[in-house]
């Protein structure tokens, strides 16, 4: 080799995984790079272990063959044990495989304990070498799917376990669901969620569940609104390897995920009639039962929903089933729209104020009177989602250390739509109304109706079918 270290990135059929070989014999590099070329994503190889922090720094390593001795007649091992303790201070997760041409029983034990993966002797067979690294590319693909997983639910869990920080409001239709929440939280009770599109509903639903006994466990929240009919069942109940095309091993459902936790179904009042019926079967058995396979699984789950939708009427035109809304409304919670609660506005307003502009680095303090009059006199058709919305952008576009009604960008135009809408309207007439305008107002353009309704692409076109807009 003419330089100390280089690489090799084949495209390879074998192992995705990139090994990194260090050994101050040019004959082992050279042949464990020919093999291994050959059956892995990337080999680097390099003579000394001192270029190792270099290395690591530069690639994404998977699995590190670290010869144990590099000063000349050496035997001890105990150089490469210093560079295995070494790689393992950067990152206590690499997977380190020990190489040696002494066999010593004793050295391989210790190793073993300072936390190498495995060891081979040299000179190795070929298939011994490929089946060490691919129990070991396993066990690296395993850590880092695990590592993944504990730092999703540690976000979550950190952002359960903080009381009542998201619920802001002293209106008392908020107090009234705040105590409601309390009482509720620590049981195990269904939990429907009704109101109007972005009025809190996941927050409520987050809340409950930090509040409750299962705050320790899984938080799984599952947007059916924007969920395909088609894979409703392989995405809630999970398939088996060969179930269908794609099937290429087993995988559980989101009810088997949040085992032992809480599963929030968001937008429930989408589900048509033979899901329904899937849906409230599980619920009553307790049960999953995984595409492709006829065992019954067990579940432990703590169930919340929610809807803008009024199930009430859809029961009476046959379009929800009474037995599932009896099934999942053992205790409901009716979020009031932002228009009817009165100073709240400001308090969510000053509270989103002070988040972006922490968020954007600007110091700004307070928001004018003629911007505040402007927000209590606007009726928010998008709720809390869109006060978020318009305080984030009138915290980018303001220059000074207050927010004025022009940051706000409420023209009035948007005033004289929004007060022409009666809060006594039935809220699918409300709904339709919503729609239809956001489309009329963005010529069309699905994508930017949906994101000023707050809707996925997939919930809209399910709006645009059910009002025949």
């Amino acid at each position: 080799m003419n330089g100390r270290y280089s690489g090799s990135s084949l495209e390879a059929e074998g192992l995705d995984a990139t090994v990194l070989i260090i050994d101050d014999d040019d004959d082992i590099l050279l042949s464990a790079r020919l093999f291994l070329k050959q059956q892995v994503k990337q080999v680097i190889t390099c003579k000394s272990p001192k270029e190792i922090n270099v290395l690591l720094s530069k690639n994404e390593v998977d699995i590190i063959l670290l010869d144990m001795n590099y000063q000349k007649g050496a035997s001890d091992g105990r150089e490469g044990l210093y560079w295995l303790e070494h790689i393992l201070s950067i990152d206590k997760d690499y997977v380190v495989i020990l190489m040696t041409a002494f066999g010593n029983v004793e050295l391989a034990v210790k190793a073993i304990k300072k936390g190498a993966t495995d060891f081979i002797l040299k000179p190795w067979e070929n298939e011994k070498l490929f089946a060490t690294i691919s129990a070991a590319s396993k066990l690296r693909a395993s850590t880092r799917k695990v590592k993944k997983l504990e730092k999703i639910h540690t976000s979550l869990h950190k952002d359960m376990t903080r009381g009542f920080e998201h619920i802001v409001g002293e209106a008392d239709g908020i107090k009234q669901l705040q105590n409601t929440l309390l009482k509720v939280a620590p049981t195990d009770a269904n939990v429907l969620i009704l109101g109007e599109n972005g009025t809190g509903k996941q927050v409520f639903a987050y809340e409950i569940h930090g509040n409750s006994q299962r705050k320790n466990q899984v938080f799984m929240h599952v947007d059916l609104g924007s969920l395909n009919e088609n894979l409703f069942e392989s995405e809630l109940f999970g398939y088996a390897k060969g179930a269908f095309t794609d099937a290429k091993e087993d995988k559980p459902g989101r009810f088997e995920l949040a085992d032992g936790g809480t599963i929030f179904l968001d937008e429930i009042g989408n589900l048509t009639l033979p899901l329904q019926a899937k849906l409230l079967s599980v619920l009553q058995n307790r049960t999953v039962i995984r595409l492709g396979e006829s065992k019954e699984r067990k579940v432990n789950v703590r169930l919340i929903t929610a809807t803008n939708m009024p199930l009430n009427e859809m029961v009476a035109k046959n379009t929800f089933r009474q037995d599932l809304l009896f099934r999942i409304n053992t205790v409901e919670l009716l979020l009031p729209p932002l228009r009817k609660r009165g100073t709240d506005i400001l308090l969510l307003a000053n509270h989103f104020m002070q988040v972006f502009s922490s968020k954007y680095h600007k110091e700004i303090r307070s928001l004018n009177h003629k911007a505040e009059a402007v927000l209590l006199n606007y009726k928010w058709p998008g709720n809390v989602r869109e006060l978020q919305h318009v305080l984030e952008r009138a915290v980018i576009m303001s220059d000074g250390n207050e927010i004025s009604e022009e940051d706000l960008q409420l023209s009035p135009q948007r005033f004289t739509q929004t007060t022409a809408m009666p809060d006594e309207m039935a809220l699918g007439d409300m709904e339709k109304m919503m729609v239809q305008k956001a489309i009329d107002k963005h010529k069309g353009n699905i994508s930017k109706a949906a994101a000023e309704l707050g809707l996925t692409r997939a919930a809209l076109y399910r709006r645009i079918e059910k009002f025949g807009i």
